[in-house]
């Protein structure tokens, strides 16, 4: 099972610590922003996709995707 923790930049290498002494914990792997704003931003379109999925939203047809960039 994989696990995200967030703990304040000040406290990071205290968790890691705590974390590396565990028996059962197999790797460790911090984010930088740029992986976290990335998989904020997979998440949301994953959520958005099953909303389309389940009729709860409606979908854009690609022209108008294609248009907006």
């Amino acid at each position: 099972m994989k696990i995200l923790l967030e703990v304040p930049d000040n406290e990071a290498v205290f968790g890691i610590k705590v974390l590396k002494s565990l028996s059962f914990v197999k790797k460790i792997k911090p984010m930088n922003a740029a992986k976290d704003k990335l998989r904020k931003d997979l998440n949301e379109a994953v959520t958005e996709i099953n909303l389309i999925k389940s009729g709860k939203k409606k979908a854009r047809n690609a022209e108008d995707f294609l248009n907006e960039l």
